[in-house]
């Protein structure tokens, strides 16, 4: 006798709650999009008609004059040079130490590792604070210094423990025993077998690592006093917060006509797409390996 397969038909129950749910999320989802589409719109307006509507949706007069503006602004152009080195160069060092990190830690014949473990996460519940850790990087000469935005805070140890439990998980022990058999040492070991097959992880380390540094204006803030080394963030703190613009025209800065008070306004739409940019940028080319490399902390600590 031939077996027949149940249909599930919804409810009307289910359907009414599949609708309320959609919409629901639909609302919150237009309420998050709204302010990044009102800001790109404005920065490509007529900086006289941006408020002519109650909702920008479409650019009002097509016009390039903040980005424009920032081809003029120094600083601009400076701080997103130092903000691309400290990124790059930031990640580099982060991946690397966190690497290092992890692999020694997810090794069930490391002696110590129980110890090394506990002490290492400690410091994620106890810090010595913003001015003994200023003492510590003004007596290591890193102060004013670009090493300040690179060197310090070069392991996060949540990433450390993240990248240990995915080495733990994903690299078959018999692999490992097969590289030594072969006469692998440790440091082959990680970089002929190991690293290659952590692409996931990897790629969620360097999203997290990278945003991190692109967005972090604190320490430049505190550390740094030439403006030469200012990252773009920092800049862009300066013109949204404390309304300075740096070395913009003094005829712009000095005017107080309707127009040019809008084209201020402007410039800093035009700062923010510019700095959101690269990130926006970066994403699509890690998410392909973030549910992957992200879900293994979650499966085991």
């Amino acid at each position: 006798m031939a077996k027949t397969r149940a249909i599930y038909r919804p409810s009307k129950g289910d359907k009414v709650f599949d609708i309320v749910n959609i919409t629901i999320l639909l609302i919150f989802t237009l309420l998050i999009l709204y302010p990044i589409v009102f800001v790109v719109n404005a920065s490509f307006s007529d900086p006289t008609k941006i408020f002519d509507t109650p909702l920008l949706l479409t650019p009002r007069g097509f016009s390039l004059d903040g980005y424009t503006e920032i081809l003029k602004n120094d600083d601009i152009l400076i701080g997103f040079r130092n903000a691309v080195f400290y990124t790059f160069a930031g990640t580099l060092v982060n991946i690397a130490v966190t690497t290092l990190g992890a692999y020694p830690l997810s090794r069930s014949e490391f002696r110590g590792k129980g110890f090394f473990t506990l002490f290492f996460t400690i410091t994620m519940f106890f810090s010595g604070g913003l001015i003994p850790t200023y003492l510590v990087n003004q007596q290591l000469g890193f102060v004013n210094t670009i090493w300040v935005m690179i060197l310090p805070g070069a392991l996060s140890v949540y990433n450390m423990i993240l990248m240990r439990t995915y080495f733990q998980q994903n690299i078959p022990g018999e692999l490992i025993e097969s590289a030594y058999v072969d006469g692998a040492n440790d440091m082959q070991l990680l970089w002929k077998v190991v690293l290659p097959l952590s692409t996931p992880i990897i790629a969620v380390m360097a999203m997290f690592y990278g945003v991190g540094r692109w967005n972090d204006y604190f320490n430049a803030m505190i550390y740094l006093q030439d403006r030469s080394k200012f990252p773009l963030q920092l800049v862009l703190r300066e013109i949204l917060v404390q309304g300075q613009f740096g070395d913009t025209s003094q005829a712009l800065l000095d005017s107080a006509s309707a127009q040019t008070m809008m084209l201020k306004l402007t410039l800093k739409y035009s700062v923010v797409v510019v700095s959101t940019l690269p990130v926006l940028l970066f994403y699509p080319v890690v998410a392909k390996y973030f549910e992957k490399g992200i879900m293994v902390g979650a499966i085991k600590g």
